[in-house]
């Protein structure tokens, strides 16, 4: 018996995807089958995501969405649901990661980070999840890093953010799991994407990446999106309520 990976004719919504890691995500849940709808904060920006996977024969909307903003990611959700007729898998990716030191740390910077990337995180779960849990069958991926476990410098309001996206991915599978809903997450090492090439192409900046990782080598957006299609499918029916780590062995030591 072959484990099934399959998402083929899948409702899918991959927020935060107008770029980077969320790019990347949705244009491979297309690519497995699925029907994608796309967010992101400005829905423009969208436009070339969804006209490739079109081009490459995938079905995408795009629907503007602040997830800061509860009651429009409840609207937008509804209009998935509306547009598609089910929703049935949700990829969390929206979220950012800007570096600052912990003494110099405003309220405006710990609210913004917290409320994108964990509190926006719960909330599409909170969304996604009353219709997942009326069909009785869901998958959420929740993006989370490897910091999420282990500590950086200048990384204070991230990490705790992604600690936190851990965290809630448990309790919501305890709740969840036995009514058909599984809630995992992925936390990835540094990856490469036009948006940390600048850094990452910095010899010394990626010497010292490198030296952290014993596979010796900058992760890619197929190594996550690996991981997030794996637990999307029925292949994962049994995960729930754990942290993938896509890091190359960083976190091993």
């Amino acid at each position: 018996m072959k484990p099934n990976f399959s998402i083929e004719g899948k409702v899918a919504i991959v927020t935060g995807a107008s770029k980077g890691i969320g790019y990347g995500l949705a244009k491979a849940i297309a690519a497995s089958g699925a029907k994608v709808a796309v967010t992101a904060r400005n829905r423009d920006d969208l436009t070339a995501l969804v006209d490739e996977i079109s081009a490459e024969g995938g079905i995408a909307s795009a629907y503007s969405l602040d997830v800061r903003d509860v009651i429009a990611i409840r609207s937008v959700f509804q209009q998935v649901v509306n547009d598609f007729g089910s929703l049935d898998i949700l990829v969390n990716n929206a979220g950012f990661g800007e570096g600052m030191l912990a003494e110099d740390v405003t309220e405006q910077y710990w609210d913004d980070m917290l409320d994108t990337n964990l509190k926006g995180v719960f909330f599409c779960c909170q969304a996604a999840g009353r219709y997942m849990l009326e069909q009785g069958y869901g998958k959420i991926v929740n993006i989370s890093s490897q910091v999420s476990i282990v500590g950086i410098p200048e990384g204070v309001a991230y990490c705790a953010s992604k600690g936190g996206v851990n965290q809630l991915t448990k309790v919501l599978a305890l709740e969840w799991s036995s009514r058909g809903v599984n809630i995992n997450a992925v936390g990835p090492t540094f990856i490469h994407t036009p948006g940390t090439a600048e850094r990452l192409e910095t010899p010394e900046f990626k010497a010292n990446v490198l030296s952290r990782i014993p596979m010796g080598r900058i992760g890619t957006i197929d190594d996550v999106a690996g991981a997030v299609i794996y637990l999307a499918s029925p292949a994962s029916d049994l995960v729930t309520g754990t942290l993938l780590v896509v890091d190359g062995g960083w976190t091993a030591q």
